[in-house]
């Protein structure tokens, strides 16, 4: 683009971040220098690709510090700006910060900043916070939207409150009468996160007659549900059969869900079946599918012949960890106990 002598824009920057983001981090940095040596300033987007990487890898002081630099460049936060901080701050144990930026992203009013109800709801419900999920809802479930509805659902399925998240879908089916396929995913995922598969299946029937769409989204959930239930050999039978049948590109995620599985069985022979299948698929380039497969030879305590030469061959290079899983599955190399491979 350059060479043709194409404007180089905040946009094009911004891909250029999102890729690193996902393949290598290392090259941000490089990107942030060519930013500044084009003049071209940093968007909301920008700061939210910064944020999200420094947050994903639990490096909080360094997502603070981006915090700043925005603040200094006068770029005002939005709802999912500020969701995403949120959320690392939960996962990584920050609770106190946590609820004041959930506190600050309310305001004063919930009836008058209904925009909020959708994010705040499964984030209050991340951290437990049973009575901010009952008082939310209540302020918005008279005159619910989709997206409240869909975020009710999943907040109290976290909650372990199966029966009010059966509930929300059940009063939203009355006053809808058809719903889309959001709100029975949402459910097929609460069931799985549970372990109800008999529920689970009963939905999917649900959904079949009332002639919902099975798409991706809902694969995911139905491998999640059988995963979660101990039945993986089911789980992708239905990956083949639904992907035929209704024309489905599975997600990555639901071919991961199945190689973790196996991996975690030390059940080599499916676990290649799934890897060769998430290939196939045009899911390459992440390292982490490479991972969970040498977790299974680990675990079967099974060589990975030829291993790094198969990695090289797709272009990627392995990290820290997985070169200590290749050098554990090599037979000719002094190995560290299986306990200290898989913490």
């Amino acid at each position: 683009m350059k060479d043709l002598g194409f404007p180089v824009t905040q946009f094009s920057f911004n891909q250029l971040l999102l890729l690193y983001k996902r393949l290598d981090r290392k090259k941000i940095a490089d990107v942030l220098a060519m930013m500044e040596k084009e003049d071209v300033k940093p968007s909301l987007f920008t700061y939210k690709i910064l944020v999200d990487a420094k947050g994903s890898v639990g490096d909080i002081e360094a997502m603070e510090k981006v915090i700043e630099s925005m603040e200094k460049d006068s770029i005002e936060p939005d709802l999912t700006f500020n969701a995403t901080i949120a959320r690392h701050y939960i996962f990584y144990g920050q609770r106190e910060k946590a609820e004041a930026l959930l506190k600050a992203m309310e305001g004063d009013d919930i009836q008058k900043n209904r925009a909020a109800c959708k994010t705040l709801l499964p984030l209050h419900a991340f951290l437990g916070n049973s009575d901010a999920v009952e008082r939310i809802w209540k302020a918005c479930e008279d005159n619910t939207r989709v997206a409240e509805s869909v975020s009710a659902i999943e907040a109290f399925g976290k909650l372990g409150d199966v029966e009010k998240a059966e509930k929300v879908f059940e009063d939203m089916l009355v006053h809808w009468k058809t719903l889309s396929s959001k709100f029975y995913n949402a459910l097929l995922k609460v069931y799985a996160d549970h372990n109800l598969l008999d529920k689970g299946k009963e939905l999917a029937k649900r959904m079949d007659e009332n002639r919902v769409r099975f798409g991706a989204p809902t694969l995911d959930a139905l491998v999640k549900l059988y995963v979660e239930a101990g039945e993986v050999e089911k789980a992708e039978s239905l990956v083949h059969k639904l992907s035929i049948q209704n024309h489905i590109k599975p997600i990555y995620n639901t071919y991961m869900t199945l190689l973790d599985s196996y991996s975690k069985k030390g059940d080599v022979r499916n676990s290649e079946k799934v890897f060769n299948k998430l290939r196939q698929s045009g899911y390459t380039g992440r390292i982490r599918m490479y991972q969970v497969l040498l977790h299974a030879y680990v675990r079967a305590k099974a060589p990975a012949y030829g291993f790094r030469e198969r990695m090289k061959a797709d272009n990627i290079f392995p990290n820290s960890v997985v070169s200590t899983l290749i050098a554990a599955t090599d037979p000719f190399v002094k190995k560290k106990s299986i306990s200290d491979l898989l913490d």
